[in-house]
């Protein structure tokens, strides 16, 4: 006879060790004699009558180990306090929900906890940080899973692009996923030696505009010019949009629309084609002849099969929800350190009064990000005489003075 049933549902986007995740869960507790339960996605049908899901058994979970993707269907459905309910707990004999997701997964995970405890439901409620985004408000240095892979992943591609620009005496701008924070793109630019990397934290001073950001490309075409090179790499963090006015989005021209959650839906349009063809016109304008290309990477970098970092940090979150679990543990994330400590971050704890979870922006104080800022190519002062070749104004694309640092 099962000892009770482990529902487990995965929201938001796909990020590389999903699957390692929820085998490595199923594994541990199908040994232990429970059963396991794979609701689809989301929380999608999981208040309503007919909840779609599937019990996973040991060999499938063995399968599906170490696969791309997520074997789940996932949604970013977000459902509202007054579709809670507990049926579904009640007719499964639910001891354990685990919720794998990101910000918005782990805000309805926080709200799900507080109606079970009114309603006196005696459930335990993990929850297992996914973003590749890498926004989660984890202890410091602490990934959220996938992050590692994809940046790994669109490295590659950003070493790809970037020599094509050098093969072909073209300029690439690209575009990284990153919905508030920058963490992916700056990971990815860092590695890839990019010459210059735009993300939204750098704005702490001032508006994240256009004309800002253009003139940031700007200065690093300009200043390897200066060195006689004729080619180089711009990426950008598409979170950049959500410091962004509406009249500034507007400039663009573009009309976006938006998710259920209320953010920009960036997917549905090429960022980088816009920033590419606001550059192009500036360019232009200054009369600098240098020819520029845009390209995305985001979908390319959520769905490739996890690293070995990933499989092994995925495999010790999973077994930290086991862990979590017998020790009675509840309404919390599950943080796997290094050493191989298995800890609880409580959700209470990182939530605001509307339980929804800040993320965690990339911090432009620290010496790791500065090191990496102060090595990007751009104009500076010593570089003002030999600039006003190509610019009347060279002062005006001094990081320092565009940046207001």
């Amino acid at each position: 006879m099962k000892k009770g049933s482990v529902a487990i549902l995965c929201g938001g986007g796909p990020a590389p060790g999903i699957n390692t995740v929820v085998a490595t869960i199923a594994k541990r507790f199908i040994s232990d004699g429970y059963a396991v339960l794979g609701l689809n996605y989301g929380y999608k049908t999981m208040f309503t009558e007919e909840p779609n899901f599937i019990e996973l058994n040991f060999e499938l979970a063995d399968r599906i180990f170490s696969m791309g993707g997520s074997y789940l269907k996932m949604s970013r459905y977000k459902p509202k306090d007054a579709e809670f309910s507990t049926e579904f707990f009640s007719k499964h004999n639910v001891k354990l929900l685990v919720t794998i997701g990101g910000d918005d997964t782990a805000s309805s995970a926080n709200r799900l906890t507080k109606y079970l405890e009114v309603h006196d439901i005696k459930i335990q409620n993990i929850h297992v940080p996914k973003t590749i985004d890498n926004d989660l408000p984890l202890p410091y240095n602490l990934p959220t899973f996938g992050y590692h892979t994809s940046k790994n992943e669109g490295t590659k591609i950003a070493l790809t692009v970037y020599e094509d620009g050098r093969t072909s005496g073209n300029w690439f701008i690209v575009c990284s996923m990153g919905r508030e924070a920058g963490h992916l793109a700056f990971g990815i630019g860092a590695s890839a030696h990019y010459p210059m990397i735009i993300v939204p934290e750098m704005f702490k001073n001032v508006e994240v505009t256009y004309d800002r950001m253009i003139k940031m490309m700007v200065s690093s075409i300009v200043k390897r010019m200066l060195l006689g090179i004729d080619y180089g790499g711009v990426i950008i963090s598409e979170g950049v949009y959500h410091f962004m006015s509406n009249e500034e989005i507007l400039k663009s021209d573009v009309h976006f629309s938006y998710d259920e959650h209320g953010h920009p839906e960036l997917g549905k349009v090429s960022k980088a084609h816009i920033f590419n063809s606001l550059l192009q016109v500036e360019l232009n304008k200054l009369r600098i002849n240098v020819k520029s290309r845009p390209v995305e990477i985001g979908y390319e970098v959520r769905c490739v099969n996890p690293i070995a970092f990933d499989l092994r940090y995925c495999s010790s979150l999973g077994n930290g929800v086991k862990e979590l679990f017998d020790r009675g543990e509840k309404g919390c994330i599950v943080i796997a350190r290094p050493d191989g400590r298995v800890e609880p971050l409580y959700l209470k704890d990182i939530a605001d009064e509307k339980g929804k979870i800040k993320p965690r922006l990339l911090d432009v104080e620290s010496e790791s990000f500065k090191l990496i800022f102060n090595s990007m190519a751009s104009i500076k002062e010593s570089d003002y005489e030999d600039a006003k070749k190509y610019l009347s104004n060279p002062e005006d694309y001094d990081l320092k003075n565009i940046l207001e640092l």
